[in-house]
């Protein structure tokens, strides 16, 4: 089978390998799309994922494919399957594990990050981490399930009301997910997004209003959406919050990147800040709400690329104006 293999900062190419062959508790998937995330830009570029990497590895956490072979203990799945991943493994002894927070598991793994992933024709995975998916569904839009979960997560963190004023920031594919899923919840739902050509696919969704700059953003905000991940957006952000405002960051920074607030203004504002980190208990939610066709994602995959362009898209990343690229297998 050919698999993509990541060795090192801005290194990874197509290998030959044996396909694997599932234990009694795995399946073998026959992969049909992969997403590429911002996560895997940030492994490309030798910063971490959701858990450690050590190369070399198949990355891909985000995709959906076919079960071809099933382990001898398999219960809930049979060949023919289709399915979607949800790649976060948790050890299930830890204390965050035992007191109601496993995605914050001090063991986390995760397909496509810690061991071998979508980027590849053929994947093993545990059988607790498939989920099926509607017939209606593409392998496309399945491979979203897990990228949409996590937003759903980010929302459960928020307290929301229907006059909640509602600032996102950023634009892209997740950006996006989240303007979808917050117009269901207030008619007042902004936008601020600095590439325009990103414009035309957020106004379909409808927001209330796209600002290109912070400095066209007037007044101030009850539930800040950080999804770029750059200590400028934050500090921004936080300026944009009303009293009593929630600010949740979702974008990914490097971890070395540092931002500059005044403690004062959140404890004068009482505001609360949140962070949040991938998508426990919501990828089944993730399915139904795109199976129902309440959350579109056909519409926001730009570029479908084959696993020989996957490098060279990587390398080229911030200047092919990728609204969301999918791998097709």
């Amino acid at each position: 089978m050919n698999s993509l293999v990541y060795y090192d900062i801005k290194q990874m190419g197509i290998e030959k390998r044996e396909i694997p062959q599932p234990s009694s508790h795995e399946v073998l998937v026959r992969v049909k799309a992969c997403g590429i995330c911002g996560t895997d830009v940030h492994i490309f570029n030798g910063m971490p994922g959701s858990a450690e990497v050590s190369p070399p590895i198949v990355l891909g956490h985000e995709f959906a494919g076919e079960v071809v072979q099933i382990g001898s203990s398999v219960k809930t799945l049979s060949i023919n399957d289709r399915i979607a991943i949800d790649p976060n493994i948790y050890c299930g002894t830890c204390e965050y594990c035992r007191s109601g927070k496993k995605h914050l598991c001090n063991h986390l793994e995760a397909i496509g990050v810690t061991r071998d992933g979508g980027m590849a024709e053929y994947c093993i995975v545990p059988e607790n981490q498939c989920i099926k998916v509607s017939s209606n569904l593409s392998y496309y839009e399945a491979a979203m399930i897990e990228p949409l979960s996590c937003v759903l997560h980010g929302v459960d963190l928020l307290t929301l009301k229907p006059e909640s004023n509602i600032l996102i920031i950023g634009g892209g594919f997740i950006g996006s997910l989240f303007l979808q899923i917050m117009k269901q919840q207030s008619k007042r739902v902004d936008m601020v997004e600095i590439d325009e050509t990103k414009h035309l696919i957020l106004n379909q969704y409808e927001p209330r209003s796209i600002f290109k700059d912070f400095q066209y953003v007037e007044g101030f905000y009850d539930i800040i959406i950080e999804c770029v991940g750059k200590p400028i957006t934050i500090e921004m952000g936080i300026k944009k919050a009303n009293k009593g405002a929630q600010v949740l960051l979702f974008g990914v920074a490097n971890p070395t990147s540092i931002m500059q607030i005044s403690p004062y203004e959140i404890f004068q504002k009482e505001l609360k800040i949140i962070g949040s980190f991938i998508n426990p208990d919501t990828v089944s939610t993730a399915e139904k709400l795109l199976s129902a066709r309440i959350i579109d994602i056909e519409g926001l995959i730009s570029h479908k690329i084959g696993l020989e362009e996957v490098a060279n898209t990587l390398l080229s990343y911030p200047s092919l104006k990728i609204n969301k690229a999918v791998i097709s297998l």
